[in-house]
């Protein structure tokens, strides 16, 4: 090993281990990171995922002592991002920001994969979790969640729930609900927020299980009613709104973010960029940003932690998506 890698090494550990004071120096005292860093994101500019990378990134700026930039590649259900960067160079200098799309949810949906979800990408940290907020249209009739499942029981297959695009977190939000109680309802995919948004207060649309914000700002004027967070417990946002599953024991849905790499980075980069991750997601105002959104930041996983989730994840919506024969063209 050489004088240098030797240092990375001892660097790494102490940051894997929470320090502080030693993470502003890999920039000036070791040799990576000596150039700026991209955060590949695989959606346009302007969405939820996109402002979270963003604020990520300027932490991580100051954090690292190099900028950090986003390169958005928006596309193929994620895979043209996640493409991207698995030809990479695996040298700590192109992240990939992911969802449970990549390396969760297109294995189980997409035919055809452009890139391999296991031997492609390697995770470094967690980022965040994202419930969505049930809301429904009051011309319904109902008013909580009991009295949804009731109404989809009187009237199988009729109702109808809106989403951003077939196999995205709302989507399957709906379906794990329909799963687990044994219910039909339709799924109509939008192509954006706002056809989707303008179908349910029109009340084309019964419901949605959007982000907390997204349904926050539809909900402001009084013409939907929230009935239902997706995560196992209420949110600091909406402390009066039930959880699914205080009806439905076990409900949980909420969206997984989380940091890549490229296959074959060295582990010392990886403990590096989890330090930095860890320390940028304990920040007041980055913490402040995503209490404002309803998003939940973690800030103490490994990255043996984070490839554990995915895994796990992967494996509680596989059930859902072939339970429900929900397959496309990769």
């Amino acid at each position: 090993m050489s004088i240098t890698t030797a240092r990375i090494s001892r660097r790494a550990a102490l940051l894997s281990a929470g320090s502080a004071l030693a993470l502003p120096a890999i920039g000036h005292a070791q040799a990576w990171p000596a150039r700026p860093i991209r955060i590949v994101i695989p959606f346009g500019a302007g969405g939820s995922v996109d402002v979270v990378g963003r604020t990520l990134a300027a932490k991580l700026s100051q954090i690292f002592g190099q900028p950090v930039v986003v390169d958005n590649r928006p596309g193929g259900a994620t895979s043209i991002g996640a493409l991207h960067v698995a030809r990479s160079a695996p040298d700590g200098y192109t992240l990939f920001y992911g969802t449970p799309a990549t390396q969760i949810i297109n294995p189980s949906l997409l035919t055809n994969l452009t890139y391999d979800p296991d031997g492609d990408l390697t995770a470094t940290g967690s980022v965040m979790r994202a419930p969505n907020l049930l809301v429904i249209h009051p011309s319904l009739g109902v008013r909580d969640v009991p009295g949804l499942i009731a109404k989809a029981k009187e009237r199988p297959g009729e109702l109808v729930y809106v989403s951003s695009s077939i196999g995205s977190s709302n989507h399957l939000s709906g379906e794990m609900l329909c799963s687990m109680t044994g219910i039909r309802m339709m799924h109509s995919p939008a192509s954006n927020f706002g056809i989707y948004s303008a179908d349910l207060l029109a009340g084309r649309s019964h419901m949605c299980f959007g982000t907390i914000s997204d349904m926050m700002r539809l909900t402001a004027g009084g013409g939907l009613l929230r009935i239902a967070v997706t995560s196992a417990e209420r949110s600091p946002l909406l402390p009066d709104v039930p959880t699914v599953a205080e009806t439905v024991p076990g409900f949980e849905a909420t969206a997984y973010n989380y940091i890549a790499v490229p296959a074959g980075t060295p582990r010392n980069i990886i403990l590096a960029l989890n330090a930095g991750f860890n320390r940028a997601l304990s920040d007041p105002a980055v913490l402040a940003h995503m209490a404002e959104t309803g998003l939940t930041p973690i800030a103490t996983d490994t990255p043996d932690d984070a490839q554990t989730t995915i895994m796990r994840e992967r494996a509680r919506w596989k059930r859902v998506i072939e339970g429900a024969g929900i397959r496309l063209d990769g």
